[in-house]
């Protein structure tokens, strides 16, 4: 699997066993609990070209980079809670995991304290899950999830899963339906990969989340907006603002800069047995040049003994144009014709860049022992016309628009 692989192999085993060393030091104190979770895996990828990764907030995968990856999905957690009495409790959550700069440092994913005056009613202050998503609580917890990873087509349409702020959630029951409301607002600062460089600022974000259960089923509703400014993309636009009028309005219509931004979700699991059924539908809208985008999946699945084989479908499409004649190179005076084609084709990159890919999946997990899982998954790919989907870091040699298999295994975990 290469250096990289046995580096990141390395640093997980040893947060593990840090983990694990806290855990015997808080053992036998009632109000203080510490958990944890972790994922060791492997993905193979046919394309040469171009890295396959499971989140655009990572700087390479498997592919081009790596013939195979350990980063993609490998990751260790460990949770420290906090309950002192009945009213208020504290949580904490470490993660390592490949992060913007290839480092697996470990990083809090949560950190926030909680008041809960009745079992209905809770608020929470600090560091908190962004609960767009179905399995936004478990999105990174592989042994909670039947796949090797969540479908990348949606998941990726909010690749932030955290923010910082506040919260309030209301439950309530009425026979067998529960119901859970919850509010939120706060703001986030990602640091995104040197293909992207800098980093995303989210201000003003506001989310409106509903957790429906109904026996068997659940439901996840979800409305999230926030004012965005990622100003790693906006080198090509202070360029255009030089070539007058045009230029200013191009830069003003696709620069991501203080652009309202908001994301629409929709989720239901039905599982009655030893069967499964689930889908999530999504759309967010940058309203800049990242556009907006539509994904959905369906996955399906039978628990056989220990056994649960799955298949999937997931999609996602740009709604929007995929490019824009931008500058008008006409009556230009011959030294600016080079910068401003130049700027033209930088815009276009950006704007195709919108992932629009199928993807058929069939996999099977197989819990050999108490708290463990090993799953093996294979994915088929299929990139949109001129796309590249959602692989990264696509070489002069990468054509747009194939196909790409994936061979996924991984060990999941919890103690």
């Amino acid at each position: 699997m290469g250096v990289r692989a046995l580096q990141s192999t390395v640093a997980i085993a040893s947060f593990w066993l840090v983990s694990a060393t806290a855990l015997a030091d808080t053992s036998g104190i009632s109000w203080l609990s510490l958990s944890g979770f972790g994922t060791l895996a492997a993905v193979h990828s046919s394309e040469h070209q171009a890295d396959f990764t499971s989140s655009y907030l990572k700087p390479d995968g498997a592919g081009a980079t790596h013939a195979w990856s350990a980063d993609v999905d490998s990751l260790i957690a460990g949770q420290l809670t906090v309950a002192p009495g009945s009213q208020f409790s504290a949580v904490v959550q470490v993660i390592s995991e490949q992060l913007y700069d290839n480092t697996y440092r470990p990083h809090i994913e949560w950190a926030n304290v909680k008041y809960q005056p009745t079992p209905e009613f809770s608020v929470r202050v600090g560091r908190i899950v962004l609960p767009c998503f179905l399995f936004s609580d478990t999105r990174k917890v592989g042994y909670a999830n039947p796949w090797v990873r969540p479908p990348v087509e949606v998941y990726n349409l909010v690749p932030i899963s955290n923010s910082d702020g506040i919260d309030a959630s209301y439950r309530f029951r009425s026979g067998e339906l529960e119901q859970t409301l919850t509010g939120s607002y706060g703001k986030s600062n990602t640091r995104l990969p040197p293909n992207v460089g800098g980093s995303a600022h989210g201000r003003d974000m506001w989310l409106l989340s509903d957790t429906i259960e109904y026996g068997a089923l659940s439901a996840h509703l979800a409305y999230q907006s926030v004012v965005l400014t990622v100003p790693g993309l906006n080198a090509v636009f202070d360029g255009m603002r030089y070539f007058g009028a045009q230029g200013i309005a191009l830069a003003d219509r696709y620069e991501q800069v203080d652009k309202h931004a908001r994301f629409i979700g929709v989720g239901a699991q039905y599982s009655p047995g030893n069967w499964f059924l689930m889908g999530e539908w999504g759309n967010t809208n940058y309203h800049s040049v990242l556009g907006e985008k539509t994904a959905w999946y369906a996955s399906t699945g039978y628990r056989w003994a220990l056994v649960t084989p799955y298949v999937t479908y997931s999609t996602s499409r740009a709604n929007g144009a995929t490019s824009d004649p931008g500058l008008t190179l006409t009556g230009l005076p011959p030294a600016l014709i080079g910068p401003a084609t130049a700027l033209n084709a930088g815009l276009n990159a950006l704007l195709s860049s919108a992932a629009a890919q199928r993807t058929m999946t069939g996999g099977a997990r197989w819990d050999f022992a108490r708290n463990f899982s090993l799953k093996l998954q294979y994915d088929h790919l299929r990139l949109g016309a001129g796309s590249h989907g959602t692989l990264i870091n696509m070489h002069p040699g990468f054509r747009a628009g194939g196909t790409v298999n994936l061979f996924s295994a991984s060990v999941d975990f919890i103690w």
